[in-house]
C-alpha cells in the first residue's frame, strides 16, 4: 500500500503492475505522480505549476522580441 504525498490517501498498487517513470494520477486529488520507485513504489507529485511559469518566461520573452523588431522595422523606415 502506498500513499499520495500530495493528500495521503492509501493508493493501492501491485509493484509489478507499474514501472518506474510511468506517471499516474491520484483518485483523490487528481495529482499527477511519477514512479519513482518499483520495490516498494514510491512517488513524487508532478507540479503544473513550475510547467505553466516556464511557458509564460518562454512566452514573455518571445512576445518582448517580436515588439524590439517591430520597433527597429519602424526606426529603418524613418531612416529611409
Amino acid at each position: 500500500m502506498t500513499r499520495c504525498p500530495e493528500c495521503d490517501t492509501e493508493i493501492d498498487l501491485d509493484e509489478d503492475e507499474v514501472e518506474e517513470g510511468e506517471i499516474l494520477s491520484c483518485p483523490e486529488c487528481d495529482a499527477e505522480l511519477e514512479v519513482t520507485q518499483t520495490h516498494p513504489v514510491h512517488f513524487v507529485v508532478l507540479s503544473e505549476d513550475e510547467d505553466d511559469e516556464d511557458d509564460d518566461e518562454d512566452g514573455d520573452a518571445d512576445e518582448g522580441s517580436d515588439a524590439e523588431d517591430a520597433e527597429e522595422e519602424e526606426e529603418d523606415e524613418e531612416v529611409e
